[in-house]
């Protein structure tokens, strides 16, 4: 049977059994690690007593004599302890001798060897403190450690992350809670807050700045981009990301498709690619076979050129159907040479006017009714004895005598020439000079008694040489030409002889038949736009598909206007601009200006120095082989259009040169408005 346990044994296991009944009455259930870090420190606390009274029996004993092992084992009371004791006792006599030899480093030698922690086996960075046991040692370790010894570091990290919020940086005893970046570590050292760079003004440079949790962004306008290394917005130029099909240019922050209007493209409704200019509105454009129009010459040569020749003296008679709404122009010339002996038979101030020539003596007569009202009448020309005969609709409107004939003859033959829609001479050899160009039309033609049938059969084949089957009054424009005019806009003033103004002021009224297309231009050297009058489908700063009249200085848009292109409707676009003073009106209503005060009397300044160089033509209805970007609009205009500029209204058949498919004074009405 063992031996009843010493007093130091029955003390700790009396106070063991105390301290797990005073904690009987929490349930609390502990690991038996845990556990035992809680309870050997009570059991030290008891051991302390007995190990002062162990120290002075192990004094008697075994320092100031020899003990056995039987008298170490009364000593500790226990076998472990003694076994652990005895062997090193025996080595302390080897290494300094016996009691009696008195060698002072003795009794220190056997004192220290009943504590098991000394020296102290324990890990000095991960213990607490050492308890010396029967025999044994326990190592309280340090938060943070763990092991036999408290040298293996405890993982804090492993554990639901530390209860760190983001990181948890595992150290050797213990932890530490970070963040990323970004975040700042809160004052409970767990948890993590966001941080405002935005509160930098540095942060962005010239950029906005916008907090994001954890991080922030740095904000720029459309058509920017962020320059991270000089903290500034830069322009983005988009067309050296091929966003335009044809033509692009950039500016700050944007950019701007152009298409080639003069080859009928515009812009799509992505405003990147293009798409053909299409009529929104048709017109009545059907031509009559048996018509011949009279305007097809610019130039004012005739469209229709005869020659009779006779055996016998002949008399001319002339008769047809006539048409127009031009004022002023020739019908027909009679005769012979320019010095010689000849008739013209014209239009002024829409009246007809006969100028002859006999025997080299010119005059001029003009009577009737006015005939230039668009309506068909029938007018007949006839050669008596020694009369002149014109009749309008069968009515005589003048007889004139002459003296002589107009067949000459010549070679044996009575000659005579007859041309149609122009003179064979220039303007200046008349009596007096007239416009020959004639916007007018013919029909049921008879030329001494019939004998020019070849004409009708030239008409039938040339499409260009028939008129519109039904008209009305305005100027026709293609889609395809345009006209120019050499036009001056300055003048100097009453008041101060030297001092030099100017003026445009532009009236057109339209009745389009597309929604692009140039109404009214200035165009300069090197085919400079410095002012253009346009239609166009979409806003080009908003980029948004709208149907405009846009007001330009070269390629700025001045001021926009919407209007209903595709109404059928005549519509009146006003423009006005004088020093300081840019306007445009559509049917009254004032268009939005799209520039400053300041960025206005800049363009306006562009404009004046353009308008004293003096070399600016006046191009109506479209501009010649310019640059896309010269303007907003390089599209020819289709469409009926008749202008006013500076207060007079264009005769385009007084103008310096004008596309042979643009009619003067005459234009299709709308398909609707057909009877």
């Amino acid at each position: 049977m063992p031996p009843p346990p010493g007093p130091a044994a029955a003390l700790g296991t009396a106070l063991l059994l105390l301290l797990l009944a005073s904690e009987s009455s929490h349930t609390v259930l502990l690991r038996a690690r845990e556990a035992a870090q809680f309870l050997r420190p009570r059991q030290r606390r008891a051991y302390q007593v007995f190990e002062e009274a162990k120290q002075g029996h192990l004094e008697r004993e075994c320092v100031e004599e020899v003990c056995t092992k039987e008298e170490a084992r009364e000593v500790f009371e226990n076998d472990p302890e003694t076994e652990y004791f005895y062997p090193r006792y025996q080595e302390c006599m080897k290494k300094y001798g016996r009691p009696e030899d008195k060698n002072p480093n003795f009794a220190p030698c056997v004192q220290k060897l009943p504590d098991q922690c000394t020296p102290n086996p324990c890990d000095k960075k991960g213990t607490q403190l050492c308890q010396d046991l029967m025999g044994n040692y326990f190592c309280l370790c340090k938060a943070g450690w763990e092991g036999r010894v408290c040298n293996k570091d405890v993982n804090e990290c492993g554990q639901r992350n530390g209860g760190c919020s983001q990181v948890c940086q595992n150290k050797p005893g213990s932890f530490q809670c970070a963040c990323h970046s970004g975040f700042s570590l809160a004052s409970d050292g767990r948890n993590c807050q966001d941080v405002d760079e935005c509160t930098d003004s540095n942060t962005c440079g010239d950029a906005r700045c916008k907090n994001l949790p954890g991080s922030y962004s740095c904000l720029c306008d459309k058509g920017y981009t962020y320059s991270s290394q000089e903290k500034t917005c830069q322009d983005v130029d988009e067309c050296q990301q091929g966003r335009c099909e044809q033509t692009c240019v950039n500016s700050p922050g944007s950019y701007t498709c152009h298409c080639d209007g003069r080859k009928g493209r515009k812009l799509s409704p992505d405003m990147d690619t293009c798409e053909d200019i299409l009529p929104c509105v048709p017109f009545t454009m059907a031509k009559s076979v048996k018509s011949l129009y009279l305007g097809r010459m610019f130039s004012g040569t005739p469209v229709i050129r005869l020659r009779f020749k006779r055996l016998q003296p002949t008399r001319l008679l002339a008769e047809f159907d006539f048409r127009t709404f031009d004022p002023e122009g020739v019908l027909f010339f009679a005769g012979g040479r320019s010095d010689s002996t000849w008739i013209v038979l014209g239009l002024r101030a829409g009246r007809l006017e006969l100028q002859l020539r006999y025997n080299g003596v010119g005059r001029i007569t003009s009577s009737g009714p006015v005939i230039n009202h668009g309506m068909w009448q029938t007018i007949s020309v006839e050669e008596l004895e020694r009369n002149i005969v014109i009749k309008v609709n069968k009515d005589a409107v003048m007889k004139i005598s002459v003296a002589g004939e107009l067949f000459q003859l010549e070679r044996g033959l009575y000659h005579l020439n007859l041309t149609v829609g122009g003179i064979p001479f220039k303007e200046n050899d008349l009596v007096q000079p007239i416009n020959p160009r004639l916007d007018g039309c013919m029909r049921s033609w008879n030329w001494l008694n019939g004998e020019d049938n070849a004409i009708q059969e030239t008409v039938k084949a040339n499409t260009r040489m028939q008129c519109f089957s039904v008209t009305e009054r305005g100027s026709f424009f293609p889609g395809n030409a345009f006209a120019f005019y050499s036009l001056n806009y300055t003048r100097t003033s009453p008041d101060v002889g030297t001092e030099i103004t100017w003026e445009v002021d532009v009236v057109a009224r339209i009745r389009p038949a597309t929604d692009t297309g140039v109404l009214f231009a200035l165009v300069g050297d090197n085919r400079v736009v410095p002012l253009s009058v346009a239609l166009v489908d979409y806003h080009s700063t908003k980029k948004l598909k709208k149907q405009l009249v846009v007001l330009a200085v070269e390629d700025v848009a001045l001021a926009l206007m919407e209007i209903k292109v595709c109404d059928s409707q005549e519509h009146v676009v006003t423009v006005s601009l004088r020093d300081g003073e840019a306007t445009l009106e559509v049917d009254g209503t004032k268009g939005q200006s799209e520039v400053s005060a300041a960025q206005l009397q800049e363009r306006l300044d562009t404009l004046e120095k353009h308008l004293r160089k003096g070399t600016l033509f006046t191009y109506v209805g479209g501009l010649p082989d310019v640059q896309v970007t010269s303007a907003p609009v390089t599209a020819f205009y289709r469409g009926c259009m008749t202008l006013e500029v500076n207060g007079k209204i264009l005769d385009l058949d007084a103008a310096s040169y004008k596309h042979s498919d643009i009619t003067s004074h005459s234009c299709p009405p709308v398909e609707h408005a057909t009877l």
